[in-house]
């Protein structure tokens, strides 16, 4: 059975993707921002840039150091601080960034919807970032459940199994494809297109959970209790908005 893995510096690649990923992402940001009107200030924009940032980072380590609930409360295992350091998800870094934002608009007194700027930045860095997280193999968390199925790859440890970092990236190409011709052809208000890509990944991130391996509560990881209640969130939003 042949195999890529494990692919010489793979955690160095990881880190490099991800820094390429974060910089393109926010030089796409910048384009779209000096493209368009944008209601808010550029005083505005860079608090909330900042409560973003420390959201995402503190959203991002709670949930990712939670997906091994037993480590998390017992100080981080053998790897003692540098477990907290480690862990991390996207799902808690796209809901801490949320959540700050929210609390910094309010703070601020800033009422209009702010994060469609943020979508197609948000799905690039993102897909350049999964394409780290595939080569790092079974080395990296995002690895899928055994699979006798046909798209089965070996990530490293000899055993067969879905190569979901692949099906993100397939996911958020995808996404953002349908995000732009629904943007195109139907009139979408403030904040629609930031709620449609949100509710569209946690939901895909909802199903995928059950394709890998982690701790489960009630038959479901952290990471899909979180996504739950991240729909819950725009469901109630919906409604009062």
């Amino acid at each position: 059975m042949l195999s890529l893995f494990p692919v010489p510096n793979a955690a160095l690649l990881h880190l490099i993707l991800e820094t390429v990923g974060i910089s393109l992402g926010y030089g796409l940001y910048q384009r779209l921002r000096a493209g368009r009107h944008d209601p808010l200030t550029d005083a505005q924009r860079l608090s909330l840039l900042i409560a973003a940032i420390f959201g995402a980072l503190f959203g991002s380590r709670l949930l990712g150091g939670l997906e091994d609930p037993a480590r998390f409360f017992a100080g981080g295992g053998e790897l003692g601080w540098q477990y907290y350091f480690r862990a991390k998800t996207i799902v808690g870094g796209l809901l801490g960034g949320l959540a700050a934002v929210e609390i910094a608009k309010r703070w601020l007194g800033i009422r209009q919807r702010s994060g469609d700027l943020y979508v197609y930045p948000l799905l690039l860095a993102m897909v350049i970032g999964r394409v780290g997280c595939f080569l790092m193999g079974v080395g990296e968390a995002t690895y899928g459940l055994p699979t006798t199925s046909w798209v089965g790859m070996d990530l490293g440890d000899g055993i067969l199994r879905h190569p979901t970092a692949l099906y993100e990236i397939v996911f958020l190409l995808l996404c953002g494809l349908g995000l732009w011709i629904v943007q195109r052809h139907w009139p979408l208000r403030s904040g629609r297109l930031f709620m449609l890509f949100m509710t569209s990944y946690l939901g895909y991130r909802l199903v995928i959970g059950f394709w890998q391996p982690g701790n489960s509560w009630l038959g479901l990881a952290p990471i899909q209790w979180a996504c739950l209640l991240g729909l819950l969130w725009y469901v109630i939003d919906e409604r009062n908005g």
